[in-house]
């Protein structure tokens, strides 16, 4: 007889698995949710560059603004339409709205932004503004006796 190590927690995992096959059953009516997309920010030759990720997006539907160093991406994503041959055990390719703004970390000229949308990333690059230098005054100490 071959022995079987006790796990305090199989009764807790057995009651998760059974609980979620339970809730796999239930129908709930769609919901449209926003989506976050994911980012990566990074300077390169004196721009700023975002790089997102909207995979299935339309680019007709995007729309990029700077506004006060802030970049807001917005767009549509459209759902796929079943094929009534296919069996479907699961769905989970939905239509969508995606949007992201994000405080960028240094002053830029959001009025020459320029976007690129290829195989499923945005790329927007946006010019760094020039630091002004500080004119430096030498201000007197008085000496007071």
């Amino acid at each position: 007889m071959a022995l079987v190590p006790y796990n305090p927690f199989r009764d807790i995992e057995r009651f998760f698995d059974e609980w979620a096959a339970k809730f796999d059953e239930l129908s709930f009516p769609e919901i449209s949710l926003i989506e976050e997309p994911k980012m990566d920010i990074y300077e390169k030759d004196g721009k700023l560059v975002a790089e997102i990720a909207m995979p299935g997006v339309d680019p007709k539907s995007i729309d990029v603004s700077v506004e006060d160093n802030v970049l807001r991406v917005e767009a549509k994503k459209e759902e796929k339409v079943e094929e009534k041959k296919k069996n479907y055990y699961r769905k989970e390719i939905k239509a969508g709205y995606l949007k992201r703004m994000v405080a960028l970390p240094v002053d830029v000229v959001g009025e020459k932004a320029k976007a690129i949308y290829q195989n499923g990333v945005l790329k927007v690059e946006i010019p760094k503004k020039e630091e002004k230098k500080k004119k430096e005054k030498k201000v007197p100490v008085k000496v007071v006796k």
